[in-house]
């Protein structure tokens, strides 16, 4: 009995980010097949890198961290060498940093104006807004938001 509990365990625990992945894989199907000099079709390739922004801010806020943003989780406790901690404290701005240079780096080798050249652009922009936003977020608050 417990063995069939388990898969329903971990979907249950796991269904926004499989969700939000499910929403990332239509969509690239969809626009796999769609023209993208058409309304639907353009829309398509926008919405991928929307999604994937969300799908990334879910999935790694759950386990990123950015000391001093009030968005983002804190590290518990501390790891011994200095490097490690820093490293583990901004680990969520690294990884964006890093998959956002590898993102900038496959848009400068694609044509720009072709099919996925525009979906990448529109990723590398998406990335910066969600890098733009951790750093914000250190620093700045809105009222009405959970530090407040």
């Amino acid at each position: 009995m417990k063995q069939s509990r388990k898969p329903q365990h971990f979907l249950r625990k796991h269904s926004l980010s499989l969700a939000a992945l499910g929403v990332v894989l239509l969509l690239i199907a969809l626009y796999r097949w769609s023209n993208p000099s058409t309304h639907i079709g353009s829309f398509f390739g926008n919405a991928i890198a929307d999604w994937t922004g969300v799908f990334v801010t879910i999935v790694m806020t759950k386990f990123l961290y950015e000391k001093g943003s009030a968005e983002s989780k804190q590290p518990k406790g501390r790891v011994r060498s200095a490097i490690l901690e820093f490293l583990r404290e901004h680990s969520l701005t690294l990884f964006l940093v890093i998959t956002g240079i590898g993102w900038v780096v496959a848009f400068r080798a694609m044509d720009s104006e072709s099919k996925w050249g525009q979906v990448v652009g529109n990723i590398v922009s998406e990335w910066t807004q969600i890098l733009g936003l951790v750093l914000m977020t250190k620093r700045l608050i809105e009222v009405g938001s959970k530090e407040r």
